[in-house]
C-alpha cells in the first residue's frame, strides 16, 4: 500500500471514522462491525457510519461492499512514527525554533497513541532529568492542565515562547522549574497560571547514539 496523506480532504467526523478503523484493522488484523463502528463514534443509529463509509470510499481511503462493513479494506498505508513538529529551548524562556526539518520517527515498540508528538531539544536546563541538547523528547498532548500533577516535565508555552521544565502550581502561580543546578544560568520562572500553556507531558527520552 502507498503512504497516503488524508489530513485535507476529510471532515472531522470522516477523519476520527477513519483513524479509528485503521488503528482497530492494526490491532486486530481484520475489520470492525458497525455495531462497533457505532459505539466507538458515540452514534446511536448505523446510518451515520454508513454514510462515513461511503464518503471514505468514494475519497479512495477504503474499499467496502456496501451493507457488508467486515469487508472494509483499507487501500493506503498511514506514515508509520510520530512527527517531530519542532524544537524545543531547554534553557530559559526563548523564542520557539520553527525551522526543524519535518520528519517521522518510528516508535513502534513503544505504546504510543495518535496525537503524540516529538520535539528536539535544545540547551543543558534539564540535564539533571538525563536530558541533554540534542536529545528528542516525546510528548502526550495536555487535554486539561488541572490533571498534570506537580513534578511533571511539561512544554510550556509562555508569551509566544516555549521551554522544558517540571511544572509546580500552587495556587494561582506556576512555577516552571529547571533540571539543572546552575540557578545563574537557569532561574526558576514563576508565573501566572492564566500566561502558561501547557503542550505536551513528557512521555519518553530519545536519544541518537550514533
Amino acid at each position: 500500500m502507498e503512504t497516503f496523506d488524508h489530513s485535507e480532504n476529510l471532515t472531522e467526523a470522516q477523519r476520527q471514522l477513519y483513524d479509528w478503523i485503521v488503528d482497530y484493522i492494526t490491532a486486530n488484523q481484520h475489520s470492525p462491525s458497525i455495531r462497533q463502528m457505532m459505539r466507538a463514534m458515540s452514534l446511536k443509529s448505523p446510518a451515520p457510519v454508513q454514510s462515513r463509509l461511503e464518503h471514505l470510499r468514494k475519497k479512495g481511503y477504503i474499499g467496502w461492499d456496501e451493507g457488508q462493513a467486515r469487508t472494509i479494506r483499507l487501500l493506503h498505508q498511514r506514515p508509520m512514527g510520530i512527527p517531530v513538529v519542532g524544537a524545543i529551548a531547554a534553557t530559559s524562556l526563548v523564542e520557539n525554533f520553527p525551522d526543524v526539518d519535518v520528519e517521522m520517527l518510528d516508535f513502534s515498540n513503544l505504546m504510543l497513541k495518535p496525537g503524540h508528538f516529538a520535539l528536539k531539544v535544545r540547551g543543558h536546563s534539564m540535564i539533571e532529568a538525563l536530558i541533554d541538547d540534542g536529545d528528542t523528547v516525546i510528548m502526550q498532548p495536555v487535554i486539561d492542565a488541572k490533571n498534570v500533577k506537580n513534578g511533571a516535565i511539561v512544554a510550556a508555552h509562555v508569551s509566544g515562547k516555549t521551554t522544558l521544565k517540571y511544572y509546580h502550581k500552587k495556587g494561582s502561580k506556576v512555577t516552571l522549574m529547571p533540571g539543572n543546578p546552575d540557578r545563574s544560568l537557569y532561574p526558576e520562572t514563576e508565573l501566572k497560571a492564566s500566561e502558561v500553556e501547557l503542550q505536551g507531558l513528557l512521555i519518553a527520552v530519545w536519544r541518537d547514539c550514533k
